[in-house]
C-alpha cells in the first residue's frame, strides 16, 4: 500500500535510460542524511523522467504511425486491383483454413507417394555444429533447436516411400576444440536398421550430412559472420549437387541427371544459398524461417537496450531481414509452423500480405489474370517429434508399469537429485537456454515468492551447457547470474537443480524423471516460436505450463494437456503451477490427453503433409539440354575463364583493359585453354557496335552476358573463311527459360511505366518526369529505362520495397552511373549467369578470375563472392562513387569478405600490371 519513490525509480523507470548517468544522480539523492529530502528529491526525479519518457513514447507512436500507413497505402493499392475477382463464396471458404488462406491449394488433394517417385531432396542449414548423434544443443546460441529439427528431418524423410536421397548441407568446420566429425566431408544419417533399405534402393540412397568447406578454414563463425562467405557455400554446394545428381541419374538407370525435387532452405543465410541454388539449377524452392529477423528487430526495440544501428551491429540485423525477403521473392513453398507465424510474423515482410495472398489465390483457383503478381504458397507443418525414445511408464491411474527395481536409473537423474533435500517432491522443469527472452528469472521469482509451491514441489532448470559462467557469452552471463543471485535471495538452496553438463540424450530421460515424480513442465518464454520442448514433454506423459504468446496456443488447441498463462505475470505462473501440481484429476487429465494427442506432430505425420506439398508443385523444365543439343558454344572445354565486368570504366577505358587482358594471356588465349567473358549491363548490340568501332573481334569472346545478366549469347562464324564469314550471335534460350519463370511479364512492365511516370522533379510549382521507358536497351526478360537526373532517383531499396508490396518478384538494379534502370526476373543476374555457364559446360569455377572496378553497377557486391577469383582494377579509370553505393541496404563488409585470398587490388590495368597478377591466381599468361 505504501508508495516508494525509490523503488518505483529503480524497477521501473532505470531500465529505459542510460545507467550510467542516472546511477550518479541516484548516489548524490543517496548521500543526503535526510530520509524526507532524499525521498522528495528522489520523486521528483522519478516524475520528471516519467513525464520525458512519455512525450518520447507519443514521438516514436508518431513515427511508427507515419512508417506504417507509407507501407500500408501501396499495399491497399495492390489489393484493391485484385479485390474485384474476389467472390463472396471465397471470402467465407477462408475463414477457418490456414491452408486454404494462404494459398496452398494441396489440402485435401494429397497425391499417394510411391517408391517408384525416386526424389532427391536438398536441405541447407548453415550455422551451428550439425551431426547426427550425441547433438551438442545449448553448446552456443546456434546450436539450438533448429540443428535437432534438420537432422531429424533430414532421417525422417530418408525412410519415406518414395525418396531415395536426402542431403543435409552444412558447413565443413576444421576449428581446434571442436570434435573431428564437424570436419568430415560426409556423414550418413541412415541408421542401421535401414541398411537392407539401402541395399535395395542402391548405394548412394539414404540420409546424409554433406559439409562443404567455405569461410576460413581454421575457425568456427557465428551465424552474425557467415554472410560474405555465403557465395563460396553456393558455388561448393553446387558442385556436389551436379555431380550427385548425375550419379543417382546412373544408379537409377533413368539415362540423365536425377535432379532435386526441392531445395529448402532453413534460416535466412540458407535461405539466399537456396534461392541462388534452385535459380541456377532451375528447381523448386521451399524455405522456413525457422526465427524470422523483423520480429526479433521489433522484440530488441521493445526492450530499450539498444539502438536500431546498435542491434545492426551486432545481429546484422538487416542484412538478415533482406535474406528472408528475397527468399520470400524465389520460394514456392514457405514452411511455417503456427498459424500465428504467417499472420503476425510474415506479414511484416514487404514480400508477404495476409489479404493480397488470398487474392492471388482465388484468381489462380479461377483461372483469371494476376497480371505478373505471385506469392509463395504458405503452408503450416508443425515440426515432428522423435517417437522412439517415448516410453509409458505409467498406467492410466498413474501408477507406475514398467518400472523395474531391478533397472538403473540414468546418471542424469543422481546429478539433478543431489540438489534437493526432498527429491521425492514432483519436478517442476524448464528446459531453456540463458537468454533474457526465455524469461527464466520471472520463473524463479514466481517459485521464490509463492510457498506453498515451494513446500509441494522442486524445480529444475536445464540451461544449456557451461564450463563456467566468466567463460559464457555476457548475456547468458547476465542472466545465469541473476539466476543464481534470486536462489540465494529467496533462500531456494535444497529445492532448486541447475546442473551445469548434460548430453543431448539425456533430455528425455530429464522429462522421464519429471513424468515419474508427476510434475510438470514449464515454457514462460515472452515469445515463443514454437517450442519443440512442449512437444517432447508431452511425448512423455508430462503436462505443461506455456505461454500464452506464441505457437505454445495452437499447440495447446491440439493437445489439451495443460495450462496456458501470462509470462508477464509470476503469480498467474505460481498460481497455474500450484494448481496443475495440487489438482491429481486434472493432472491425469492432462497427461492422457497429450498422451492421445501426440501422434498429430509425429515425424511421419510430419514428412506425409511435407511430401505431398512437394509433389503437387508445377513442373519444372529440365534443368539443362542433353546431347541432342546442337548450340554452338565456344567456351566448351575451355581450362580458365577471365571474365570482364568493370562496369565503373568508360567505354573507351573499357576497350583498354579487354584489350590488355587478351595481350597478358595471348599464347593461352590462342591454344584454346583460355576464354573471355564480357560480363555488362549493356545490350547485345551496344556490346558489338563497341568492339567494332575499336577494331576488335566479338569472336575474341566465348560468351557475352548482357543486359545486367538477363541475356546470355555466344558469338560464332557464319561462313567457311574468317575473311568473309560474318559473326552471329546464339541466344541461350535454356538459361532464358531458367530465368523466366515467375517473371511478371507485361503487367510488370505495365506497372513500371506508371511507377515511373510518378517520379518528377519539381522546381516551383513546374514538375518535369525523370525517367522514361527505354524500349531500344530493353529485351525479353529486361526492362530499361533512360534516368534524365539521378539526383532525382529513388533509393533502390525503396524500388525493391514497392515491387514486393505489388508481389512482383524481380531484380531492380541501377546501372551507367545511375543513368539507366534496368529491370529483370528474379533469377536473373550476372553472378546467377556465370553459374549457370559453369554447370551447364562444366566449368571448374576455381579456375574462373573476374575483373572489377572500385565501385559499379548496384549488383557489384555479388561479383565478389564465390570460388572464383577477383581482381580489383584500381585507377583513374573508375568514375566516381555515386548514389548507387551510398544508399545500400547494409555495409559492403556484411556481404563481401575483402580481406579474402581469392581478392587482389592492383593500381591500373596494364598488361605489366596483369601478366603478373593472373600468373598469382593461377591463370597461365604468356
Amino acid at each position: 500500500g505504501h508508495f516508494s519513490p525509490a523503488r518505483y525509480f529503480v524497477e521501473e523507470v532505470i531500465t529505459g535510460y542510460d545507467e550510467t548517468d542516472l546511477y550518479k544522480t541516484w548516489s548524490r539523492a543517496n548521500a543526503m542524511r535526510s530520509p524526507q529530502e532524499r525521498n522528495t528529491r528522489l520523486e521528483n526525479m522519478t516524475w520528471r523522467i516519467w513525464n520525458l519518457a512519455r512525450k518520447k513514447k507519443e514521438v516514436e507512436d508518431a513515427k511508427r504511425l507515419k512508417r506504417r500507413l507509407e507501407t500500408e497505402k501501396p499495399r491497399t493499392d495492390a489489393t484493391a486491383e485484385m479485390s474485384e475477382d474476389l467472390f463472396e463464396g471465397e471470402k467465407g471458404e477462408d475463414a477457418g483454413d490456414a491452408s486454404v488462406a494462404y494459398g496452398d491449394s494441396s489440402a485435401g488433394n494429397t497425391p499417394r507417394i510411391s517408391a517408384v517417385d525416386k526424389l532427391y531432396i536438398v536441405l541447407i542449414s548453415l550455422h551451428g555444429l550439425v551431426r547426427g548423434e550425441n547433438l551438442e544443443l545449448g553448446r552456443d546460441s546456434d546450436t539450438s533447436g533448429q540443428v535437432k529439427y534438420v537432422v531429424e528431418l533430414a532421417k525422417a524423410l530418408s525412410s519415406c516411400p518414395g525418396v531415395y536421397r536426402v542431403d543435409l548441407l552444412t558447413r565443413q568446420i576444421l576449428a581446434p576444440n571442436y570434435d573431428r566429425g564437424y570436419g568430415e566431408p560426409s556423414e550418413t544419417l541412415v541408421p542401421t536398421s535401414f541398411k537392407n533399405l539401402k541395399q535395395e534402393r542402391g548405394e548412394n540412397s539414404g540420409a546424409y550430412i554433406t559439409r562443404i568447406p567455405f569461410g576460413p578454414k581454421d575457425k568456427y563463425l557465428a551465424k552474425e559472420h557467415l554472410w560474405p562467405y555465403v557465395q563460396e557455400f553456393v558455388d561448393g554446394a553446387l558442385s556436389h549437387i551436379v555431380h550427385m545428381s548425375k550419379i543417382i541419374g546412373e544408379e537409377i538407370g533413368c539415362g540423365h541427371p536425377m535432379w532435386p525435387a526441392v531445395i529448402h532452405g532453413h534460416y535466412a543465410s540458407a535461405g539466399v544459398a537456396a534461392a541462388l541454388i534452385s535459380g541456377a539449377l532451375n528447381v523448386h524452392m521451399v524455405f522456413t524461417g525457422h526465427f524470422l529477423g523483423k520480429d526479433k528487430l521489433e522484440g530488441l526495440l521493445k526492450q530499450g537496450r539498444q539502438t536500431r544501428e546498435e542491434i545492426n551491429m551486432t545481429y546484422k540485423i538487416m542484412r538478415r531481414i533482406e535474406a528472408e525477403e528475397l527468399s520470400l521473392d524465389a520460394s514456392e513453398i514457405v514452411i511455417a509452423s503456427t498459424r500465428q507465424e504467417i499472420e503476425e510474423q510474415w506479414n511484416l515482410y514487404d514480400g508477404f500480405e495476409v489479404m493480397l495472398a488470398r487474392k492471388l489465390r482465388a484468381r489462380v483457383k479461377r483461372g483469371a489474370n494476376c497480371y505478373g503478381r505471385y506469392m509463395p504458397r504458405m503452408v503450416i507443418i508443425p515440426p515432428g517429434v522423435e517417437f522412439g525414445h517415448m516410453i509409458h511408464e505409467f498406467d492410466m491411474e498413474g501408477e507406475e508399469d514398467s518400472h523395474s527395481p531391478a533397472s538403473e536409473d540414468p546418471p542424469i537423474w543422481s546429478e539433478i537429485m543431489r540438489f534437493f533435500t526432498n527429491p521425492r517432491k514432483p519436478l517442476i522443469l524448464a528446459v531453456a537456454r540463458p537468454y533474457p527472452e526465455k524469461n527464466i528469472t520471472t520463473l524463479v521469482k514466481a517459485f521464490g515468492e509463492c510457498r506453498p509451491l515451494r513446500e509441494l514441489a522442486n524445480l529444475t532448470l536445464i540451461m544449456g551447457n557451461r564450463e563456467a559462467i566468466s567463460k559464457m557469452s555476457n548475456m547468458s552471463a547476465a542472466v545465469l547470474t541473476s539466476v543464481l543471485t534470486l536462489i540465494d535471495e529467496y533462500d531456494l538452496y535444497g529445492q532448486v537443480a541447475y546442473p551445469k553438463h548434460h548430453k543431448h540424450s539425456e533430455v528425455l530421460d530429464i522429462y522421464r524423471l519429471a513424468a515419474r515424480t508427476k510434475g510438470a513442465f514449464v515454457n514462460v518464454a515472452y515469445f515463443e516460436q514454437f517450442g519443440v520442448t512442449l512437444i517432447e514433454a508431452a511425448m512423455h506423459g508430462l503436462p505443461v505450463i506455456a505461454t500464452k504468446n506464441g505457437a505454445p496456443v495452437e499447440i495447446h488447441q491440439v493437445l489439451d494437456n495443460g495450462l496456458l498463462v501470462d509470462p508477464h505475470d509470476q503469480h498467474a505462473i505460481a498460481d497455474a503451477l500450484y494448481k496443475l501440481l495440487s489438482d491429481k484429476q486434472l493432472w491425469s487429465r492432462c497427461r492422457e490427453n497429450g498422451l492421445k494427442n501426440i501422434h498429430r506432430f509425429s515425424w511421419p505425420e510430419h514428412c506425409k503433409n511435407y511430401l505431398s506439398r512437394i509433389l503437387t508443385l508445377s513442373p519444372r523444365y529440365p534443368a539443362f539440354p542433353g546431347n541432342e543439343d546442337q548450340i554452338k558454344a565456344p567456351i566448351k572445354g575451355r581450362k580458365c575463364i577471365i571474365v570482364i565486368a568493370v562496369d565503373s570504366a568508360s567505354k573507351k577505358d573499357l576497350v583498354c583493359i579487354i584489350k590488355n587482358s587478351i595481350e597478358a594471356t595471348r599464347k593461352e588465349t590462342l591454344s584454346g585453354s583460355t576464354g573471355f567473358v564480357l560480363s555488362t549491363s549493356l545490350t547485345m548490340s551496344e556490346i558489338h557496335s563497341l568492339l567494332i568501332s575499336a577494331g576488335m573481334a566479338p569472336t575474341d569472346f566465348v560468351a557475352f552476358i548482357c543486359n545486367s545478366g538477363s541475356d546470355l549469347f555466344y558469338p560464332s562464324r557464319a561462313g567457311d573463311s574468317p575473311s568473309t564469314s560474318r559473326v552471329t550471335f546464339a541466344l541461350d534460350r535454356t538459361y532464358q527459360s531458367h530465368i523466366e519463370y515467375r517473371w511478371g511479364g507485361e503487367g510488370l512492365r505495365k506497372y513500371l511505366v506508371k511507377w515511373a511516370s510518378s517520379i518528377v522533379e519539381r522546381r516551383g510549382r513546374t514538375e518535369k518526369q525523370v525517367i522514361f521507358e527505354d524500349a531500344e536497351h530493353s529485351s525479353t526478360c529486361c526492362f530499361a529505362f533512360r534516368v534524365v537526373n539521378p539526383n532525382y532517383l529513388p533509393p533502390l531499396k525503396e524500388l525493391q520495397k514497392l515491387m514486393r508490396i505489388q508481389s512482383l518478384r524481380c531484380h531492380a538494379l541501377y546501372n551507367h552511373s545511375a543513368t539507366r534502370l534496368s529491370v529483370i526476373p528474379i533469377h536473373a543476374s550476372r553472378s546467377q549467369a556465370l553459374r549457370y555457364l559453369s554447370v551447364r559446360w562444366g566449368i571448374e569455377l576455381r579456375n574462373v578470375v573476374i575483373l572489377v572496378g572500385e565501385s559499379g553497377d548496384s549488383d557489384y557486391e555479388e561479383l565478389f563472392g564465390g570460388l572464383h577469383k577477383t581482381i580489383v582494377l584500381k585507377g583513374e579509370f573508375n568514375t566516381p562513387a555515386n548514389r548507387i553505393h551510398t544508399v545500400r541496404r547494409y555495409p559492403l563488409q556484411d556481404v563481401i569478405a575483402l580481406d579474402c585470398s581469392n581478392i587482389i587490388g592492383v593500381e591500373g590495368c596494364s598488361t605489366d600490371v596483369l601478366t603478373p597478377t593472373l600468373k598469382t591466381l593461377g591463370i597461365p599468361t604468356k
